[in-house]
């Protein structure tokens, strides 16, 4: 499976804002897809400039294991984010908008006498 899509979609998220793994799988359309999100954080490529340190578990905690927890909280603070045992997502978190969908217009049917 390519992780692709997740990448393209994670380096939207503008510095100094966080998302969740959740969040993320709902704007990819995937429900309940992440854990498959955390699995694409965890395999994300070096070098490809992918902000994985903005994304988090639900409520904003910080769910990677050590060292790599030490060095995401490092990183969101370099970005101006007050890093707690939990991140405040009233503050910092950010969603991804899709754009409206324009349902096609409807013709009326004109009535044959």
């Amino acid at each position: 499976m390519s992780w692709e899509p997740v990448y393209r979609l994670v380096k939207k998220i503008p510095r100094g804002r966080v998302t969740t793994y959740g969040q993320v799988a709902k704007a990819l359309g995937t429900p309940g897809g992440a854990r498959a999100v955390g699995y694409a954080m965890a395999a994300t490529p070096h070098g490809r400039g992918i902000p994985w340190h903005r994304v988090l578990g639900a409520g904003g905690r910080i769910r990677v294991p050590e060292p790599y927890a030490a060095k995401q909280r490092r990183l969101l603070e370099t970005e101006g984010v007050v890093v707690g045992r939990v991140i405040d997502m009233k503050i910092y978190g950010w969603s991804f908008r899709r754009p409206p969908v324009k349902k096609a217009a409807k013709r009326k049917r004109r009535k044959t006498p």
